[in-house]
């Protein structure tokens, strides 16, 4: 927690030349694209906590700043910081359980992740048009593994499309966003390709001045064959996406979360807390998934907070 603080307060003091487009759920996002010429600095945290064994923090880090190339598409800059803390007792929770050297020890780092670079560019407009719709294209390239902050090479190219309708002279907002996710994952012993999908629906309501409340629902599942020592799976199939090979594989893993957000907005800046619980989960019968939920890749809860400032 220490090193969190520190990473915290350093971004925080940059927040001070910066501007702010709002969030106000932990994973959605609306369908609206900066100004042109406007910048913002926002600072996001989630600390997804609890594998259902022994204890597990991975803090996720995101540092950002966003760029109104022009009234419809803006670019968005993101630094990745890896904060884990974790101590898992099953031995079924790999890469967990081998990355901390067994049970009774701990992997316990603070390391840069990776960065991501993108661009949204708005079709449709929500204050014009009937439903607000954008589309997002992404690229991110990570050096440490999320799950248990191991070292790998990983490639990530994300298309997301952006839904949004406001009601209620715009005091009530449903968003529904639809991310894809191609990952090209290698370590010195395997090398995956996954096609990862990721849907969230939300809506929020403006119950006074600068005072916002939301819930969010989150799914996220990965199709892959996974490899051990660089073998596949014979039970499952893998995923491809090459040109002249593209296949979707097996759904290896499986999670869905909801719950509650709470957004402030001030002239000047903006901050959203929020909570989601893991609600459901499963996956293939080589995944760690029982009592209805999944444990090796989700976790019990996510807690996220984020804030933002904004350039004059």
């Amino acid at each position: 927690m220490k090193n969190i603080a520190i990473i915290a307060i350093i971004s925080l003091l940059f927040t001070a030349f910066a501007q702010a487009d709002e969030n106000i759920w932990i994973y959605s996002k609306g369908a609206d694209t900066m100004p042109k010429g406007a910048k913002e600095f926002k600072l996001g945290i989630v600390s997804r906590r609890g594998k259902d064994s022994g204890s597990y923090t991975f803090n996720d880090i995101r540092p950002e700043f966003e760029y109104g190339i022009t009234d419809k598409l803006t670019l968005n800059i993101e630094a990745l910081i890896f904060d884990h803390n974790y101590s898992v007792d099953s031995e079924d929770l790999e890469p967990m359980f081998g990355t901390q050297g067994g049970l009774g020890e701990t992997f316990n780092k603070t390391q840069l992740g990776g960065f991501e670079i993108g661009l949204k560019y708005n079709i449709l407009s929500t204050y014009k048009d009937v439903f607000g719709y954008s589309i997002g294209f992404t690229y991110e390239n990570r050096n440490k593994y999320r799950l248990d902050g191991s070292d790998i090479n990983q490639d990530s190219f994300v298309i997301t499309n952006y839904f949004q309708k406001n009601f209620l002279d715009n005091t009530l907002q449903l968003v529904a966003n639809v991310k894809v996710e191609f990952e090209r994952r290698s370590t010195p012993d395997v090398l995956e390709e996954e096609i990862s999908v990721d849907a969230s629906l939300a809506m929020a309501y403006r119950f006074a001045e600068n005072w916002s409340a939301g819930l969010e629902y989150r799914h996220q599942s990965d199709y892959l064959n996974p490899q051990e020592e660089g073998v596949f799976n014979p039970d499952l199939q893998r995923s491809s996406f090459d040109l002249g090979d593209f296949r979707v594989g097996s759904q290896h893993q499986r999670g869905n979360y909801f719950g509650p957000s709470i957004h402030y907005a001030a002239k000047k800046w903006w901050a959203t807390t929020g909570i989601l619980w893991q609600v459901a989960g499963g996956g293939s019968p080589f995944s760690v998934s029982y009592d209805d939920r999944n444990w090796d890749e989700h976790e019990r809860v996510h807690v996220g907070f984020s804030i933002a400032y904004e350039l004059d």
